[in-house]
């Protein structure tokens, strides 16, 4: 009995932790490091210019300088350590050089070889289809190449793995090339209509509940 009403205390006080810990979403422009802190000598754009988030906040995993979109940021650390545990779906919208073929899109599912830490490695089977509307993001930081220079198309790719710049290596291995990568959801968190360099604060249950069906 005693163990049963430790083990509601203990749950009810991590509750409580979570609650008074500060939980945002962000929509990350173009050219900004997902990162607060950059020790080398050259100029980099930190999440910190974006907004006064309190102090301890730390972004919960990552996009590349060069991608856009959504970015969970938490003053948690144990928060942290939970969601990056989890395999959370994690769903991209990406620009490619080209008009992309349902061939090249049945590859990606399927999984494709890419290079990683100097070696080959098979992605996983994943979701991919094409999107024929273009996605309002508005226009990015730096400019995309002209279209003189040929087609463009847009293409969903949802990943519940994250090697370094994998859906850039998977276009690539395709034969398509990523020009713009945007990431619109997080498990059942989506960017919908956050502008660029936005941020709003979540509840602490929209993290936690990331893998629950909606």
């Amino acid at each position: 009995m005693l163990n049963k009403i430790f083990i509601i205390l203990n749950v009810n006080l991590q509750f409580n932790l979570f609650q008074m810990h500060k939980h945002f979403i962000l929509n990350k422009p173009y050219g900004y490091l997902s990162q607060f802190i950059y020790q080398l000598k050259r100029n980099k754009k930190l999440l910190g210019e974006l907004y006064d988030f309190p102090e301890g906040t730390m972004a919960i995993g990552r996009l590349d300088e060069d991608s856009e979109g959504l970015i969970l940021l938490t003053t948690d650390g144990m928060m942290s350590e939970l969601v990056r545990s989890k395999k959370v779906d994690k769903e991209y919208y990406v620009q490619v050089d080209g008009i992309i073929t349902q061939e090249a899109i049945d590859k990606i599912q399927n999984g494709v070889e890419i290079g990683f830490k100097g070696s080959k490695y098979k992605t996983k089977p994943c979701n991919a289809f094409l999107i024929s509307e273009v996605p309002n993001f508005g226009e990015r930081g730096k400019k995309i190449r002209d279209e003189r220079h040929g087609p463009t198309s847009w293409a969903s790719i949802t990943l519940n793995e994250g090697k370094f710049r994998q859906v850039r290596k998977m276009t690539s291995a395709v034969g398509f090339p990523t020009l713009r990568l945007v990431r619109i959801r997080i498990g059942n968190v989506y960017l919908n209509d956050l502008k660029s360099g936005e941020v709003n604060e979540i509840a602490a249950s929209q993290i936690l509940n990331l893998n629950s069906k909606i």
